[in-house]
């Protein structure tokens, strides 16, 4: 870290003294550099005139002295509170008083930090990320007592090594390790229960919010050592049960499968430091592929050629134009006759936009409207393979529309239910076929979401989850497997997270801006935080985080006070033209 810190300070023309602790780690520290600067040269990214005039900017020994003259000083050593608070307090008597102390730090507290030294207005964290010259994100960490011009000094220097720079309190984890490393913790502890599998988790992850990677294979890249110190840290500092390290977590340290680096982790790889997965059969917990299901199972199910949509709303239409297109004779019951009259219109509609685009041809447009028809009455869809209900989010509905659908539906056939929330097994219970039930949550848009979650209850039947993986399959769809638990995968990863990012901007911690920077850049996410629940709708966002809560009684899942306040104000998000953010009207 301190050799990458160096060569990004140099490559944008500013002068580094580089000190080491003797000759030895002054070695590999240059070799470190070089290696580096070959990398960028074979890139392209460095010509050897800019690697001369880099390598003429620095000087680089093992003379602590030689810092004195600088005017800002940055300490990138062992994450050790001990070694950092005693380097802080050498510098300090090596520094003239207006020099600025800066701790490369991604969990220790600044403020214990700062409060050994002379100086704590003016001792900043800097937290890099790794690798330094490459990541663009920099968190620089305030403490209550930071000069005003410390502060802006530190960003400034952040700007001027072409980094985007964040400002956050002195709190454990800062924005981005607080808000990551318990969604990462969560993943851990849905493998562990075998409530899914890690690939299944992973899949989820990224084909339903567009992540980068999934939470076990970013554990993998992160190094799972790493990962256990950073949220042992963290426990120590909040007491929040969810950053004690999963036991599981600590099973794969303790064995020494530490993740990429050391060939096994989450996943094998086909040496260590490569990022090349291998299947070998071996799984990180013992049985999750049996109790969890993997979504690769070859089980076939009754075939699938007719199917029922209940609902006439986006998800509903969505997901019969999907269907439609895969092959599949579509019969969407509408409660309505004028809302039955716009079905076939307003897929027709989607369909001619993907024509123009050019993702549909023509002749198959046609032939996706042939096999989709619309209906009011119930008992049409008594000839269907499954029928699929994407009715309003109210479990009192649902088992209503459960309990009319088993009259009517015939032997053998397969019901389902797109619920993103509430417990499938009450729907199931509704019926007099609770082995014929089955969740399946699509994401919208569903012509453009390619997961699907497969949720089968404790009574779901294997013809069932076979029928539907099938058919998701068939669809062109991801299909994952999860147990019947509030929030499936996605959700009870994803809400909690955002509900955090909240809980951040009503203590002060950090701003709105800062924190979706933080993300989108730090760790790659398509939206930051708030941009994403305005996008969901800050209700939506409510009402799921209060089912997480109401299941799991955990008491971070509490909804954030100010989650509550803009949804009774009617800042809803992007639909009502405010939420955290301002949105211009459509």
């Amino acid at each position: 870290m301190g050799a990458g810190i160096v060569e990004a300070l140099a490559r944008h023309d500013l002068a580094v003294v580089g000190v080491e602790r003797d000759f030895e780690s002054l070695r590999r520290a240059r070799a470190r550099l070089a290696h580096s600067l070959d990398r960028a040269q074979g890139h392209g990214q460095l010509d050897p005139p800019a690697r001369e005039d880099l390598l003429a900017r620095l000087d680089l020994g093992t003379d602590l002295a030689a810092v004195a003259d600088c005017d800002l000083v940055i300490e990138a050593i062992d994450e050790r509170m001990d070694a950092k608070a005693a380097l802080l307090a050498r510098l300090d008597t090596l520094c003239p008083p207006a020099t600025v102390l800066v701790t490369n730090t991604s969990s220790l507290s600044v403020t214990e930090l700062a409060a050994g030294t002379g100086r704590p207005a003016r001792v900043l964290g800097m937290h890099w990320f790794n690798p330094a010259p490459v990541m663009r994100l920099v968190e620089v960490v305030r403490t209550v007592v930071t000069d005003p011009d410390a502060l802006a000094a530190v960003v400034s220097l952040a700007e001027a090594a072409g980094k985007t720079a964040v400002v956050a309190a002195d709190r454990a984890g800062f924005i981005v390790n607080a808000l990551l490393f318990g969604y990462l913790n969560n993943a851990v502890r849905m493998v562990e229960s075998r409530f899914a599998t890690q690939e299944d988790v992973d899949a989820a992850m990224r084909l339903g919010c567009g992540h980068p990677m999934g939470p076990l294979a970013l554990l993998d890249l992160i190094g799972l050592d790493a990962a256990q110190a950073i949220l042992a840290s963290m426990y120590e500092q909040t007491g929040d049960r969810r950053h004690a390290p999963a036991p599981l977590l600590g099973q794969l340290v303790a064995a020494g499968l530490l993740g990429r680096k050391a060939g096994r982790g989450f996943y094998t790889y086909a040496a260590p430091d490569s990022g090349e997965v291998v299947a070998t059969g071996a799984r990180v917990a013992t049985g999750a592929a049996a109790a969890a299901g993997g979504a690769g199972s070859g089980e076939a199910g009754p075939p699938v050629r007719t199917v029922g949509v209940v609902g006439s709303g986006t998800m509903a239409l969505g997901i019969a134009e999907v269907l439609a297109r895969s092959g599949h004779e579509v019969v969407v019951r509408a409660r309505r006759p004028d809302a039955a009259d716009g079905v076939r219109a307003r897929v027709q509609a989607s369909l001619d936009a993907a024509v123009a685009k050019g993702r549909l041809s023509e002749r198959d447009r046609d032939g996706a409207v042939s096999r989709l028809r619309a209906t009011t009455d119930l008992g049409d869809l008594g000839t269907c393979d499954l029928v699929l209900e994407a009715v309003v989010e109210d479990l009192a509905v649902k088992r209503e529309l459960f309990t009319d659908l088993d009259k009517v539906a015939r032997a053998g056939a397969i019901l389902a239910t797109t619920t993103s929330s509430l417990p499938v097994i009450d729907c199931a219970m509704a019926t007099s076929r609770p082995a014929d039930v089955v969740g399946m949550h699509w994401f919208n848009p569903a012509p453009a979401m390619r997961l699907v979650e497969i949720v089968p209850t404790v009574l779901t039947g294997a013809p069932a989850i076979a029928a539907v993986l099938g058919l998701a399959r068939a669809a062109g769809r991801h299909p994952v497997r999860c147990a019947d638990r509030a929030g499936f995968i996605v959700n009870a990863l994803l809400f909690p997270y955002l509900n955090d990012a909240v809980r951040m901007v009503e203590a002060n911690y950090a701003t709105i801006d800062d924190i979706d920077t933080a993300m989108t850049v730090g760790c790659g996410h398509p939206l930051g935080p708030f941009a994403l629940a305005d996008v969901v709708g800050l209700d939506v966002t409510l009402a799921i985080t209060r089912s997480l809560y109401e299941q799991f009684r955990e008491p971070a899942y509490v909804p954030a006070p100010l989650l509550e306040h803009l949804v009774r104000a009617g800042f809803l998000g992007r639909k009502a033209g405010r939420g955290f953010r301002e949105h211009p009207r459509r």
